[in-house]
């Protein structure tokens, strides 16, 4: 069976760089898994696995009912790259179920350039501090030590418009960042699968993070669990876009928007953001 929801060793987690926030997760080591938008009976058992909406920060709308969102998220790595899958249970498909409608705000927002907005749509986003102390009130800074990226079920840098997959995140001003994202996409050192489910009413993401070069923990110093443990700074948010009146007074129109950890229009900042321990790999039996 898939590992509960783990906390952190305290005192190890205490003398590593991770996020402020009081949430954790476990990232233990497992098998490596097939990356193809499909939760395959046995492939996440080794994984540690996590729930929500419930308890997560609400940002828009709170979710009263796990048939409009809930997902099951799963967490594990295998040396070479940590992975995540959520499996999610949403009623209504943004581009799917309803017309591919724009927000008033932004008529660009499919663009698939710095003006677009990439989380616009049904999707998840991985935020991770690998790197040393933050800034009080930094945001994720778009290097390999911090940043923000986006899965989206309806639109990927790779397939465009259509279909789903990895898009650039936060933040989208800074062309540095922007330059960096779309170079781990481009190269696969980061992928992201997005798939409805066959039966509708909700999608499945599968997403892995290559600890070279995108979880840098010093300057030139990649993660390595093979040398032991690391925890780092994570946090998760969920997007829900159904019809655009669900989303009357949110910013884009957005039904949902649920986060990990953080507070309310805080959840972006890198001290709210909860705690990912990087398990080590287990030596190898003689």
């Amino acid at each position: 069976m898939p590992r509960p929801f783990a906390a952190v060793p305290l005192l190890i987690a205490a003398t590593l760089v991770a996020g402020d926030f009081p949430r954790r997760l476990d990232a233990p080591p497992g098998a490596t898994p097939k990356l193809d938008g499909m939760i395959s009976p046995g492939e996440w058992d080794d994984a540690s696995v996590f729930h929500g909406p419930q308890g997560w920060l609400a940002q828009f709308s709170p979710v009263r009912d796990p048939r409009d969102l809930s997902f099951t998220g799963y967490v594990k790595h295998d040396g070479q790259r940590l992975y995540f899958a959520f499996l999610v249970h949403d009623d209504v498909l943004y581009g799917i179920d309803t017309p591919r409608w724009l927000p008033p705000n932004n008529p660009r927002a499919h663009e698939l350039t710095r003006a677009g907005w990439p989380w616009f749509g049904d999707e998840f986003e991985i935020l991770i501090h690998a790197g040393g102390p933050a800034a009080k009130d930094a945001y994720a800074a778009g290097n390999a030590s911090s940043w923000q990226m986006v899965a989206n079920l309806t639109k990927s840098r790779l397939g465009g418009i259509g279909t789903g997959g990895l898009m650039e995140g936060e933040p989208r001003s800074s062309q540095s960042a922007w330059n960096t994202y779309r170079r781990w996409i481009e190269s696969r050192a980061m992928e992201a699968v997005a798939r409805p489910l066959a039966g509708g009413h909700g999608y499945v993401i599968e997403w892995a993070i290559s600890f070279n070069p995108c979880l840098e923990f010093a300057p030139g110093r990649f993660i390595d669990p093979a040398q032991g443990g690391r925890a780092v700074g994570l946090n998760i948010a969920a997007g829900d876009l159904d019809e655009p009146e669900k989303g009357r007074g949110n910013f884009g129109n957005f039904h949902h928007e649920m986060w990990f950890a953080g507070t309310k229009d805080h959840a972006t900042r890198v001290r709210y953001w909860g705690t990912l321990w990087i398990q080590p790999l287990k030596p190898a039996r003689r």
